[in-house]
C-alpha cells in the first residue's frame, strides 16, 4: 500500500488525503495546529472564483487559471464530504464596486468582466458553477440602483455572477469526512521541519519533527501556507522569484434578525469587502486593518499581538462608509469573531499599485521533485481541483 505524507490539514491537504485514500493509498496528515482546517481555510470570505477580481491582470492570465478550480469546486466538495453545499452558498452574486481610489478604471474594468465572461460561457457552457445555472452577463448598476446601494461614495458598481461559500460551514463537513476515513492518521499538534531521503540506497522519505525522523514514505506532499517555503528548501525545491507572506484577520458576524446588506467587493485595490451567506451570517473585511503581518522571507514573520475589538470596530466602520447598510450589523450582532490566518502568494508588492505583482496569482499548481511534492494551492477556490491532480501524480 503507497503510504503518502501530506504536510498541511486546511482545505488543500485534507481535499488531497482523502483522494488518495479512498484510491487505496494510507496517509499520515500533519499538521501544527490542534484541529483540522482550523486555519485561514476556515477563516476566510470563501470566494469560488471565476476570474473577476483580478482585473489588474489584463492579460486573463489569472482568470483563465482560477476558472477551472472554481467552475468545478461544488461537484469535488460535494464528493469529498457526501452531502450538498447549498447551505453554505451565499444567498446573492457579488457586486463589485468602485471609488476613487481604484486603480483600474471604471471603462476598464467594464471590459475586463466581458472578457471574464466569455471565458466563463467557455468553461461552464452547462452552468455547473455552484449549481447556479448559466451565468447571467456582468451588468452595470443604474446611476439610481448604485445610489440605492452605496450612496455617494461608489462610482461605479457591477453585478458579476460570482458567489462565496461559508469557509467554517465547508470545514466542519471536511473534518467529519477525515474522521470518518480509516486509512487517513492524523498527526495534530506536530510540525514538520524538513524532509530528507532515508537513506543513500532509498528514496523513499522521512519527515523531521521536533520528535525526530518518522517514515518512510513513498511521496510526501507539502501542502502547507505557513512555512511551505522552509521545508521546501530542505527537500532540494528553490522558492519562486518573488512571494510574500501575509497574515489577514477578517470579521465573521451572526445577527438575530435577518440583514440586508449586499455581497460587496470594493475593488481593485487593498480595500474590502462583505459577504451574506444568508440573512444573518456575515463575513466582513478591510484590508488595511486585517492586514497585520507580513513579509518575504522564506519563514513567516512573527504575528503582533491584536485587539481584536478595535479590528473589528475599524473594519465595520471602514466597509460601512462605502456600504452603508453594514452599519445596521454591529446593533444586531448576536455574536461576533476576528479571525483568520496565514496567506501565500507567488506575488508581492502593494495592491495600490496597478503594477504589483500581487494581482496576479496564476503562478499555482503543483512543482514535483521526486518522491516529493509541493502544491501552491493560490487560492481557496482551487484546492479541491488540485487536490485531484496531486492524487493522480501520485498514483
Amino acid at each position: 500500500m503507497t503510504h503518502v505524507a501530506m504536510l498541511g490539514a486546511g482545505i488543500m491537504g485534507v481535499s488531497a488525503a482523502l483522494r488518495l485514500a479512498r484510491r487505496g493509498c494510507r496517509v499520515t496528515l500533519f499538521d501544527r495546529a490542534d484541529a483540522p482546517v482550523s486555519g485561514a481555510s476556515r477563516w476566510n470570505e470563501g470566494k469560488i472564483h471565476l476570474g473577476f477580481l483580478y482585473a489588474g491582470d489584463r492579460s486573463l492570465a489569472t482568470a483563465r487559471r482560477v476558472v477551472a478550480g472554481g467552475v468545478r469546486f461544488r461537484a469535488l466538495v460535494e464528493d469529498l464530504i457526501g452531502t450538498s453545499i447549498a447551505p453554505a452558498i451565499a444567498a446573492d452574486d457579488d457586486i463589485y464596486a468602485r471609488h476613487h481610489a481604484s486603480v483600474v478604471g471604471a471603462d476598464d474594468a467594464a471590459r475586463y468582466y466581458a472578457a471574464v465572461a466569455a471565458l466563463v460561457a467557455d468553461a461552464d457552457p452547462t452552468g455547473e458553477y455552484l449549481g447556479l445555472g448559466a451565468a447571467p452577463p456582468p451588468r452595470r448598476l443604474s446611476p439610481a440602483e448604485r445610489a440605492r446601494l452605496y450612496g455617494d461614495a461608489i462610482t461605479e458598481a457591477f453585478a458579476v455572477p460570482e458567489r462565496s461559500v461559508d469557509t467554517r460551514w465547508i470545514a466542519d463537513r471536511l473534518v467529519e469526512a477525515l474522521a470518518a476515513e480509516p486509512r487517513i492518521e492524523l498527526r495534530l499538534g506536530t510540525e514538520v521541519r524538513s524532509v530528507r531521503p532515508r537513506t543513500t540506497t532509498d528514496d523513499r522519505l522521512d519527515v523531521l519533527t521536533p520528535a525526530g525522523a518518522d517514515g518512510p514514505y513513498d511521496a510526501v506532499v507539502n501542502a502547507l501556507w505557513e512555512g511551505r517555503l522552509a521545508v521546501d528548501a530542505t527537500a532540494g525545491l528553490p522558492p519562486p522569484e518573488r512571494w510574500s507572506h501575509r497574515y489577514r484577520l477578517a470579521a465573521f458576524l451572526t445577527t438575530r434578525t435577518p440583514i440586508a446588506v449586499p455581497s460587496t467587493v470594493v475593488a481593485t485595490g487593498p480595500f474590502g469587502d462583505v459577504k451574506r451567506y444568508d440573512g444573518r451570517r456575515f463575513y466582513v473585511s478591510w484590508y488595511a486593518a486585517g492586514l497585520v503581518a507580513e513579509g518575504h522571507g522564506v519563514a513567516p514573520p512573527p504575528v503582533p499581538p491584536v485587539d481584536d475589538r478595535r479590528l473589528l470596530d475599524e473594519t465595520l466602520a471602514r466597509v460601512a462608509a462605502l456600504v452603508p447598510s453594514v452599519a445596521a450589523l454591529p446593533p444586531a450582532l448576536e455574536a461576533s469573531r476576528v479571525a483568520g490566518g496565514w496567506v501565500f502568494a507567488a506575488g508581492d508588492g502593494s495592491l495600490a499599485d496597478p503594477h504589483a505583482t500581487l494581482h496576479r496569482r496564476d503562478r499555482v499548481g503543483f512543482t514535483r521533485h521526486g518522491r516529493y511534492l509541493s502544491v501552491d494551492t493560490g487560492k481557496y477556490s482551487l484546492a479541491p481541483w488540485l487536490a485531484q491532480q496531486v492524487a493522480d501524480a501520485i498514483l
